[in-house]
């Protein structure tokens, strides 16, 4: 199935894509079917069980949270964040759940919503099962689905018939492209650039007016989880980390002058900008996947950076930006991976920094064969990163990695706007390395919490369930 830019930027909520916003959406999927069949009435107790990754890290990831609100009717764009630890709190003292705000039905947390790291099932990490049952414990319904990362999800069916395979009765693009190859060719036959040819597939779905507006929202919302990250400082629950953010936003705004004697002082402000995002994304608050959460503050960084200090930069410019970065986020997503459970951290952050690049390049006056190399650039020095996050939360490493990658993919458009385009090796051949090297990598280095950082800086078994 193609990929359309404004399915790889959702509005959601943190922690994690994969492990948070997936799950609450399956579990709403679930119950909302229940009722299409009539059997939501009859639902007198719910189970569910989630395997490998989610099982290992969900609770760090709040997939269990996720579940109870999903099964609750909540979604990830519209919930409103501040109410959800009362939510939360409430069914786990009452021991009720109501489905869908409508059901009401015996909920006890510890039976009924098992994490299972040590079973896996067989078409993707991020695994989960459902269950509804009635007042005579006769089983009214089970469903299976995957978290693919980024937030989407597939049910089993889709999972066993191939969900990729494009529908015979989808809206055609005018430039369909299924690699780089493709769409460098579709530019160079063209002569347009790749923001042109993304909005033109996009136009094949929904009017232009109507996607301008939709990534002209997504980057108010970057803009807001960037101005929150720079007001709230304090600790974050977990590991008890203490955010940085907004202490480097004061010290920035108080010596504006650095910036006459430390050119540099402009990176100080890209790893503001990406660690803001992801503070918040670490405590539950509203991001933009960009491709996944845990990658979440790469491209609003690169965004603001173009924004802020680029002459000329425009709503057109961040539009265009945006564009092009889904052309190539669409490449990650159909050829490789873009979960950190299935292929390590350079499937997310790996990604989202390609594409950040990508879309800088664009909106500084790069040709195609420059945006392609720019993207290469970004992705082949993420080239076997691991997901090892600390106690299974998406605070240690991740924050502090996607400032590192932010600062890489400005570096990475400027290499490729340096040269002509012609570069060794393609943005191909490293999207297949990629795949490849995500196969080779074994399960601890894939967001399973049980190697490399995770277990080489020792903590408390009570932070781990937090």
């Amino acid at each position: 199935m193609t990929t359309s830019v404004l399915d790889l930027f959702n509005i959601g909520i943190g922690p994690s894509s994969s492990h948070t916003m997936g799950p609450m959406k399956a579990a709403r999927v679930f119950v909302e079917a229940l009722e299409a069949d009539g059997k939501l009435v009859r639902t007198a107790r719910l189970a569910t069980k989630l395997y490998g990754s989610l099982g290992a890290t969900g609770r760090g990831h709040s997939s269990d949270t996720a579940v109870l609100l999903g099964l609750m009717g909540e979604c990830p764009r519209a919930i409103d964040v501040t109410a959800i630890p009362d939510m939360v709190a409430a069914v786990r003292a009452y021991k009720k759940l109501k489905l869908l705000g409508k059901q009401s039905v015996d909920f006890t947390e510890e039976t009924d919503l098992q994490l299972l790291p040590r079973e896996r099932l067989d078409f993707h990490p991020n695994g989960m099962e459902f269950w509804a049952y009635d007042k005579d414990g006769s089983e009214l319904s089970r469903a299976i689905f995957y978290s693919i990362g980024g937030g989407f999800i597939v049910s089993e069916s889709e999972a066993e018939a191939d969900h990729f395979v494009e529908e015979s009765n989808a809206p055609q693009e005018p430039y369909p492209f299924s690699d780089a190859k493709e769409l460098l060719a579709h530019a160079e036959a063209s002569g347009k650039p790749i923001s042109v040819i993304m909005m033109a597939n996009e136009e094949a779905l929904r009017p232009r007016k109507q996607v301008r507006s939709a990534l002209l929202e997504i980057w108010a919302v970057m803009q807001e989880c960037v101005e929150r990250g720079c007001s709230r400082g304090g600790e974050m629950p977990g590991l008890k980390v203490n955010r940085r953010a907004a202490d480097l936003y004061s010290q920035l705004s108080k010596r504006p002058e650095m910036a006459l004697t430390d050119p540099l002082t402009i990176l100080d402000w890209v790893n503001l900008y990406a660690l803001a995002v992801n503070e918040e994304n670490a405590v539950g608050g509203r991001v933009v996947t960009a491709p996944t959460n845990g990658a979440a503050g790469i491209i609003p960084a690169v965004l603001h950076y173009y924004s802020r200090f680029v002459p000329g930069a425009s709503d057109d410019g961040v539009v265009r930006f945006l564009l092009t970065a889904g052309a190539v986020g669409r490449l990650f997503k159909e050829n490789a991976s873009i979960s950190g459970a299935e292929v390590g951290c350079q499937g997310e952050v790996g990604s989202a920094c390609s594409m950040a690049a990508a879309g800088l390049t664009e909106v500084l006056g790069g040709t195609p064969e420059q945006v392609e190399n720019a993207a290469e650039i970004g992705m082949e020095h993420n080239l076997g990163l691991t997901c090892d996050p600390i106690g299974g939360l998406v605070q240690v490493p991740c924050i502090e990695r996607n400032a590192m990658a932010a600062v890489k993919a400005i570096n990475a458009a400027r290499l490729a706007l340096r040269g002509d385009g012609r570069h060794f090796v393609s943005l191909d051949k490293v999207i297949r390395t990629m795949r490849i090297t995500g196969r080779d990598m074994q399960s601890k280095y894939k967001e399973t919490a049980e190697g490399g950082l995770a277990v080489g800086v020792p903590i408390s078994a009570t932070v781990v369930d937090c």
